[in-house]
């Protein structure tokens, strides 16, 4: 029996439509990372790109459980000495809630080239509004 792996051509990329809004952040970044990934379809081969596109809306009215709104931090360091900088989650959410996602599911991606790439296929936006209409995403409901 022969292996088979799925040519370029064959590959079938569809538009995922994600609404955030009320939905637990890890399981939500779970989901994404999945639908990028391709795990949903039958051709997964784990080191192509056989994911699709995914564009989240209501990136602010995303929830987290438990006191991880005071207690999680966010750092981010410049380089120069002292420059070290902590945002606490109820910070980041009000500032860069579409940074919050990004790092949830940059988390749950391999973390080499085809990471990188599965990344760039995620598009996530504050409120309800998205320009990527003309792509007609499905909404995804899980």
């Amino acid at each position: 029996m022969r292996t088979y792996l799925p040519k370029k051509d064959e590959i079938e990329r569809k538009w995922w439509l994600i609404d955030a809004e009320g939905k637990t952040l890890g399981r939500l970044a779970t989901e994404i990372a999945r639908l990028l990934r391709g795990k949903h379809k039958r051709i997964f081969t784990p080191f192509l790109d056989t994911g699709d596109f995914v564009v989240v809306i209501n990136a602010e009215k995303v929830k987290v459980t438990g006191k991880k709104l005071e207690q999680k931090l966010y750092r981010s360091h410049s380089g120069y000495l002292g420059n070290l900088r902590e945002f606490t989650l109820k910070e980041m959410l009000q500032r860069h809630p579409e940074k919050v996602i990004e790092d949830a599911v940059w988390g749950m991606l391999p973390k080499n080239r085809l990471g990188r790439k599965l990344y760039r296929k995620l598009k996530v936006y504050r409120g309800p509004n998205h320009p990527h209409q003309a792509q007609k995403p499905e909404i995804y409901n899980f």
